[in-house]
């Protein structure tokens, strides 16, 4: 089953230097996940000004619980990048 996350970036003075830290780590989990069909697309949400800002995706999981996991476990969330995210059924259309 897909699901379309939607992940937030915190706004405190220190995340933008916590994603820089934390961005190769997590572009080397997400290609896995990417290569083995485990997440179509994802990438980063921009501000008005091109700056990151959060991250959307879409993933392959079992069920809510899965895709939580997926995100509970992405270096982004365990670094202190990501400090809210919502988790919605997607159906894709084409």
């Amino acid at each position: 089953m897909l699901f379309l996350i939607v992940a937030h970036d915190g706004t405190d003075a220190g995340a933008k230097e916590r994603r820089a830290a934390a961005r190769p780590s997590h572009l080397e989990s997400a290609k896995v996940r990417f290569e083995a069909g485990g997440m179509p697309i994802g990438g980063a949400i921009l501000d008005g000004a091109g700056a990151m800002i959060g991250s959307a995706m879409v993933v392959e999981a079992a069920d809510e619980a899965e895709a939580r996991a997926i995100v509970e476990n992405d270096p982004y969330t365990k670094q202190g990048v990501w400090v809210r995210y919502d988790v919605w059924p997607f159906k894709r259309a084409f």
